[in-house]
């Protein structure tokens, strides 16, 4: 099961009003939560723990599991030992997540932890270090894996460097976490507003559109608000994404018929397994509705991303969905009855050989 979270910096917020977020958050079926223990440098212990205990709790009482960011200087400054968690027990924590790592074997022995906590992996520096881990035979179970963020504007990773490290963890059946940006919110553990998110690409993107393509590259379970406080209607956005199937943002033509929109929202979609290099075909609403006529009404050229559904002048493909891939001339015979909105265009290039989609107005 895929899920969505949240993240909260409590140091610098007051606590009843990061409650607040973390209760609305929960209301849109939000799981997991992200706090860092990197930044508390500065903080006296019994403040660290009194902060996050307070506010762990309530997430835990919301249903929320919440992972906190720590390197070996966290485990300096609150005089914890990797063999002994009961400190980040005590704070309520689900987990801890490994900003900096150790040598390999102190994570293995961390995820035979006594306090049953998840061990997270930071899995954006691209070397062998999982594999390291795994020769000092962790539990697995116990072992989760989730990619950085960049707060700072051009320090995003690479599209490519993604995919690679994703499909390292993803490959492994290890469950895996990004981070997406969010433009209403301005807080993050470092004071830099440039947005905060994992992939470079992302950092402009609508929110609801950079969760869709971490879900639709097929390599992430889990998908993180990096900063803190994102806006209710952001939330409910990403409440509504079908985190299991494509569903396209589209615009319909105004005068579109009523079987043709229902076509379009209504019935289910998959692309056929001989694929084309210019459209997407969903064909089965031409078997279902092969007695009705389509009508010719707005045969214009084609534009990539367009929804077409054949007239009947196309006799037996009349009614057959599809989306373009290529700009094309019409033949004719063609109705163009909406679009994909420009921001999810890209999307198309994630649609395989039988692989459900849909539309959402």
């Amino acid at each position: 099961m895929r899920n969505l979270g949240i993240s909260i910096y409590p140091l610098n917020f007051n606590n009843e009003e990061i409650k607040k977020y973390i209760a609305v958050a929960s209301k849109y079926g939000f799981k997991r939560i992200f706090t860092c223990l990197i930044s508390s440098e500065g903080t006296d212990l019994e403040t660290i723990v009194n902060n996050f205990k307070d506010i762990v709790d309530f997430a835990n009482e919301q249903g929320m599991h919440v992972i906190a960011d720590v390197e070996p200087s966290v485990f300096e400054r609150m005089n914890v030992s990797y063999d002994d968690l009961s400190i980040f027990k005590e704070m309520g924590l689900y987990g801890i997540r490994l900003d900096l790592g150790f040598s390999g074997l102190e994570e293995s022995v961390m995820s035979f932890n006594k306090q049953g906590m998840k061990i997270e992996l930071n899995m954006s520096s691209g070397t062998k270090y999982i594999d390291n881990i795994l020769s000092y035979k962790p539990n697995v179970e116990n072992i989760l894996a989730c990619h950085n963020f960049y707060p700072h504007i051009y320090t995003g990773l690479s599209y490519d460097h993604f995919i690679k490290c994703s499909k390292q963890f993803k490959s492994l059946g290890i469950r895996t976490a990004a981070f997406v940006n969010s433009k209403e919110a301005k807080f993050g553990p470092w004071p830099v507003e440039e947005g905060i998110c994992t992939l470079e690409m992302h950092r402009d993107l609508p929110i609801d559109v950079q969760a869709k393509h971490l879900f639709a590259t097929g390599l992430i379970d889990d998908v993180i608000i990096a900063n803190q406080f994102a806006s209710e209607e952001e939330l409910k956005s990403l409440s509504k994404l079908n985190k299991n199937k494509l569903e396209f943002r589209v615009e319909l033509q105004k005068n579109i018929p009523e079987l043709e929109k229902k076509i379009v929202l209504d019935e289910e979609h998959f692309n056929r397994g001989d694929v084309s290099d210019y459209v997407i075909r969903s064909t089965q609403s031409r078997v279902k509705y092969k007695q009705q006529k389509f009508d010719p009404f707005n045969i214009v050229d084609i534009r990539r991303g367009d929804i077409l559904i054949e007239s009947s002048l196309y006799k037996r493909y009349a009614g057959e969905l599809q989306i373009a891939l290529k700009d094309m001339k019409n033949t004719g015979k063609t109705n163009v009855v909406g679009k994909i909105v420009d921001d999810e265009i890209f999307l198309l290039d994630y649609i395989e050989p039988w692989m459900k989609f849909g539309f959402v107005i």
